[in-house]
């Protein structure tokens, strides 16, 4: 029985490093290509992906701990949370970590073959997901700071590693955005800061009620919204986002669309409920409906943008701005139905993104197709990525039984139950808006035959980039195209899917998370 009992305080210790284990070692490994590469010519992917598997390993050891037996958190250095570093795993961050985790995995998938495959493209890579899984991680306002600098720095690096200098110019554009967004959230901290006398999330949300300076607690939340509002795209601060995910290598579009933003609305969310709690948004004279107005404009903004663009990697980005802006509307509602229905969108969009901008690159690389008029006849010519990219576009419509659906029912549902009707008419309508784009490429891929005008056209050949793999692409040949790239667009279809049956199994997964905030 000793042993047993040996064995039992064992694990405990590992799963209570686990949340910086997770941390720690994409960020170590991130050196690692560079420098091994300074010996060998080929062993970024390798690299990353024996650090991705360990990462999916842990974060689904981490979500059965915290889904059965509770919140995992570790003060590092054992120092007390009211000065120290705290590290929090709980049912709403856990969620985003496994997200994090098994997207960069599936990328990884699809670079193999498709690049971009340099050591340095690596090194960003795995510095990426170790920034984006410490804003998952993180119970403190100040280090939130610092993992969305980290993980800024890494996609200014990854967008800018495209052909051309529109690549370039897009990571300044959003260099400068970017920084500006987080200039605005770090002052906001440090009105937290003077107001309370600490930066922990557990000790400002016990502080804030209790504070002198409620004004400069207001001050605060204001500027964390507004450099939430920017990393987020919500509309009229959006305007990175389609430059930076039209021009950003096929390879590197998936990992930055499914996460970036969502990682930086998750830490919003994060904020707004465990830092300033519901008692406060709905006490704050205006704060929920600017924030609801701020969300539901950018619902139609996007929509309305989406449905004009030509190009699919624009289209898809402008449909960000307006998926997003409905989180940020939900979270605005405050209440229990809209928070879950928030969390379930926020999980299904970056699946669904990782997938269509996925089928974006393989069409791409194996059509040559770059526009929605260029899409037509795809549906002949390659079955499975027609087949994928349909499932997964019906999906962000929200036609059950996908996970599109669930999200955007709860989140009206929520809409409904806190009497904000405009709510939900708008989202009736970005659903409209949403089917509009949606079906233009529908219409092409599937009824509208190839002609000699709006046939895609092979280009020329794409550069290996010096990685593990194989010759370099070419653009247009169906032979350019790996298992790797095909499996991620078709077990994210199938994964989308899945997850419309789930949304009962979100609201007792996050029952724990919510009745602490909510009660």
């Amino acid at each position: 029985m000793s042993s047993v009992g040996s064995l039992l305080d064992a694990l405990g210790g590992f799963v209570d490093l686990l949340p910086v284990l997770l941390i720690v070692t994409p960020i170590l490994m991130a050196a690692a290509p560079v420098a091994l590469g300074l010996r060998f010519d080929r062993t970024g992917w390798t690299v990353a992906a024996i650090t991705a598997v360990g990462l999916v390993s842990g974060a689904l050891a981490l979500a059965a701990e915290v889904y059965t037996r509770g919140a995992v958190i570790h003060n590092l250095g054992g120092y007390p949370r009211t000065y120290g570093i705290e590290l929090v795993a709980d049912e709403f961050s856990t969620a985003i970590i496994v997200l994090v985790a098994t997207i960069s995995a599936g990328v990884l998938a699809y670079t193999r073959r498709g690049g971009p495959r340099g050591n340095t493209f690596y090194s960003a890579y795995l510095l990426l997901t170790g920034g984006l899984l410490g804003i998952s991680l993180t119970g403190d306002v100040f280090n939130l700071f610092v993992f969305l600098e980290i993980s800024s720095l890494a996609t200014y690096a990854l967008i800018a590693s495209g052909d051309g200098p529109e690549s370039a110019v897009a990571a300044l554009k959003y260099l400068i955005l970017g920084t500006i967004g987080a200039s605005i959230y770090l002052t906001g901290v440090a009105f937290l800061f003077m107001a309370t006398g600490t930066l922990n999330m557990a000790e400002l949300a016990l502080a804030i009620p209790g504070a002198e300076a409620q004004v400069l607690v207001r001050a605060a939340f204001a500027f964390i919204f507004v450099g939430f509002a920017l990393k987020v795209a919500q509309w009229p601060l959006h305007t990175w986002q389609p430059s930076a995910y039209q021009h950003a290598p096929d390879g590197v579009t998936p990992l930055v669309a499914a996460l970036v933003s969502t990682a930086s609305a998750y830490a919003l969310g994060r904020v707004m409920y465990t830092v300033f709690g519901p008692d406060f948004l709905t006490s704050t004279p205006y704060l929920t409906e600017i924030v609801v107005t701020v969300g539901t404009v950018s619902i139609l903004a996007g929509s309305t943008l989406a449905v004009i663009q030509r190009d699919v990697k624009r289209m898809l980005a402008f449909s960000s701005v307006s998926q997003f802006g409905l989180i940020v509307a939900a979270y605005g509602l405050v209440n229990e139905t809209a928070f879950v229905g928030a969390t379930i969108h926020l999980v299904g969009h970056g699946l669904m993104k990782a997938g269509l901008f996925a089928a974006v690159g393989l069409v791409s690389v194996s059509y040559g197709a770059r526009t929605v008029d260029e899409y037509a006849g795809l549906a002949t010519n390659r079955p499975v990525a027609a087949g994928a990219t349909a499932a997964l576009l019906i999906a962000l419509v929200g036609v059950p039984p996908a996970v599109g659906f669930v999200g955007k029912w709860y989140i009206g549902l929520g809409a409904v139950r806190a009497e904000q009707w405009p709510v939900a008419v708008v989202i009736f309508l970005s659903t409209m808006l949403t089917l509009a784009y949606t079906a233009r490429l529908l219409e092409k891929m599937y009824f509208t035959p190839a002609s000699p005008l709006e046939a895609a056209h092979p280009s020329e050949p794409v550069a290996a980039d010096g990685g593990d793999g194989a010759a370099p692409l070419d653009r247009g040949v169906p032979g350019a195209v790996s298992v790797g790239m095909v499996a991620l667009v078709v077990v994210a279809a199938v994964g989308a899917i899945a997850l419309g049956f789930a949304g009962g199994a979100f609201f007792e997964l996050l029952d724990p998370f919510v009745s602490e905030v909510f009660n």
